[in-house]
């Protein structure tokens, strides 16, 4: 069974790209089949993983009836494929204005695909609410909300619960929330560590143990159109998506 998992937070620079790429990649180390799908208009994570700017892809997939399979791209990663972003997301509201139920297309669409067996479907999301995100909620099975160890991101993360259980409530019952990731830790300040365990005392268990500590590689690895466990495989930060894959796949079992 296909695992689809929307990684969503409504507010920006809290580390959603870096942590959909960099997952995707250590999930396909471990030999799963995945599928990587680019929802945002800035389309950084598919310039990360090498999609030129004029790559077939997202907007085509709602705008067109083109067949899913012909528009997904191979990565440099062995066992990651790539459904490309581009700026015209940017108009995809207007280029869908007066249809139906736009806000299942994705799920309806990518049904299409359960004859290619990914293991693993991650979506990298925008950071507001629009079409795309809620396409990418009623799609997914679970979601994954990256935090920054930062005060200001804390009122995100109560917005974006509200609207977890706005979807599933109106939209996808079987949502449901894979768990918070808390990203850009920094170990030497007790900055990180208090809003760490801020988030442990409102949200419990919800809090994943895995942790993506700050680290100057990680903003480099994007330049160099690979993920950290391409660009320094042995890094502190590239074993933290290793622990932060197993912990995803251990999640399913439960």
């Amino acid at each position: 069974m296909t695992i689809t998992i929307a990684v969503a937070n409504q507010k920006g620079g809290c580390a959603k790209t870096t942590t959909t790429v960099n997952l995707a990649a250590a999930l396909a180390e471990l030999k799963y089949k995945v599928l990587l799908i680019d929802l945002d208009p800035q389309a950084n994570a598919s310039q990360w993983l090498g999609a030129a700017t004029d790559t077939p892809g997202v907007f085509d997939l709602f705008t067109t009836k083109v067949a899913v399979a012909s528009l997904l791209v191979d990565t440099n990663t062995e066992g990651l494929s790539l459904l490309a972003g581009s700026r015209s997301l940017a108009s995809i509201e207007k280029a869908l204005a007066g249809e139906l139920a736009v806000e299942t297309r994705l799920k309806r669409r990518l049904a299409a695909l359960e004859s290619l067996a990914f293991d693993y479907v991650l979506i990298d999301t925008a950071p507001t609410l629009g079409l795309m995100t809620l396409n990418a909620l009623c799609a997914a099975q679970q979601v994954l909300i990256p935090v920054t160890t930062h005060v200001m991101t804390l009122s995100g993360v109560a917005q974006l619960m509200q609207t977890f259980d706005d979807v599933k409530d109106v939209l996808n019952p079987q949502l449901s929330l894979l768990g918070l990731l808390p990203c850009r830790v920094d170990q030497r300040t007790r900055h990180s560590k208090d809003i760490i365990d801020a988030l442990i005392e409102k949200f419990g268990e919800q809090v994943l143990v895995a942790r993506i500590r700050e680290n100057i590689r990680l903003a480099e690895a994007p330049s160099f159109g690979k993920s950290i466990l391409q660009y320094q495989p042995n890094s502190s930060v590239a074993e933290d998506f290793r622990a932060l894959a197993r912990e995803v796949i251990s999640h399913q079992s439960r």
